[in-house]
């Protein structure tokens, strides 16, 4: 159901980390806001396929504010990464936004014309995709492709353009980038290409950033590095991110806040410390239960039952019904996100409160 992103220069940026000329150091100014950097709401992306309609975003809330990070995490197949790809507007037929609005910087993102979002795309707004091959070009040399995403949005010229390229590579710990630059994709390991992407995701230093599980394919050297990368534009730069990811490991030490998707809705969002110190809904819950660090040791790891419902067949009322220990009767009905808590939502009508002391 993923669309398919374009290619470099579309994928998004960040300025040079080493000696440059003082024009490739300079990233393009942030625009000053009050409200969020990011704001979505009543956000609805479905797809028209032959079997049904499928939707894949429904009703989806949340905001990300300047040097902020919201942690979107879920389970494979929740709706996290269309829920990104709408933002960036990359969702290709037979899926479509239907309703909701997309506010970046107070400016409705799913009412622009794909000029105007060229525009942005790459250059305020970056995404780094799951599948490096879905940035990089098999075919083109990657100093061209790095060169392509720099000179898109500035006035460099070719030679300062490739060192700002080569900086990139070295940012991400890519050794000899100079030499680098000249290979092609084929010739990088996936780790190594998951780096490409993210140099590239980096070079104009964004105000808003998507990271849909960019650490996925690389080692635990090389993801603090890069985890310590973003932590610092945000809060240098003023970066907004929403980091999509399934590994609560990384959102624990990274997120300012946390958004739980499910089916393609959020069932709770709050401060990061407090939904994993004091899950509300059910299914949160058994996403902590399920970490086998918190299992002692020869304990049989805790699992929630059942599967995901698929999208075209969900049961009626709440989603996660079937599968949770909490429901009854009054579930059969949708439950609608409320505060229980001071700056804590959730989409259940049994949260589970006696949990929190």
């Amino acid at each position: 159901m993923n669309p398919t992103p374009p290619t470099a220069m579309t994928a998004a940026p960040h300025a040079a980390m080493g000696p440059t000329p003082q024009a490739a150091m300079t990233p393009a100014p942030h625009a000053a806001t009050s409200g969020p950097t990011l704001e979505v709401r009543g956000l609805q992306t479905h797809f028209f396929t032959r079997a049904g309609v499928v939707k894949a975003v429904e009703n989806v809330s949340f905001s990300v504010g300047s040097g902020r990070v919201l942690g979107l995490v879920g389970e494979s197949g929740s709706g996290k990464t269309v829920t990104g790809f709408s933002i960036i507007g990359l969702v290709d037929p037979p899926g479509r936004i239907v309703g909701g609005s997309i506010l970046y910087q107070g400016r409705d993102l799913a009412k622009l014309t794909e000029r105007e979002m060229r525009g942005l795309r790459g250059n305020r707004i970056a995404m780094i995709f799951q599948d490096p091959m879905m940035t990089l070009n098999p075919v083109l040399r990657i100093d061209t492709q790095i060169i392509e995403a720099v000179r898109a949005h500035t006035n460099l010229s070719w030679r300062e353009a490739r060192v700002r390229a080569r900086d990139a590579l070295g940012m991400v710990g890519i050794p000899h980038p100079e030499e680098r630059l000249d290979a092609y994709p084929h010739q990088f390991s996936g780790g190594m290409r998951q780096r490409v992407a993210i140099a590239i995701a980096l070079l104009h230093r964004p105000d808003l950033l998507i990271a849909d599980e960019p650490t996925t394919a690389l080692d635990v050297t090389i993801q603090a590095q890069i985890l310590s990368e973003v932590q610092q534009l945000c809060a240098t730069q003023g970066t907004a991110l929403l980091w999509i990811t399934h590994d609560l490991s990384v959102v624990s030490g990274l997120a300012d806040d946390i958004a739980v998707m499910y089916a393609g809705r959020i069932v709770e969002t709050g401060a990061a410390s407090s939904v994993l110190d004091r899950p509300l809904h059910p299914y949160t819950h058994g996403l902590i239960g399920s970490v086998p660090s918190r299992n002692r040791r020869g304990q049989r790891l805790r699992q929630i039952p059942g599967m995901t419902p698929g999208l075209l067949a969900l049961p009626a009322g709440c989603a996660f019904r079937t599968r949770c220990a909490r429901a009854d009767a009054a579930c059969a009905v949708d439950p609608d996100a409320r505060e229980v808590m001071a700056d804590r939502t959730t989409r259940c009508f049994h949260p589970e409160l006696d949990l929190i002391a």
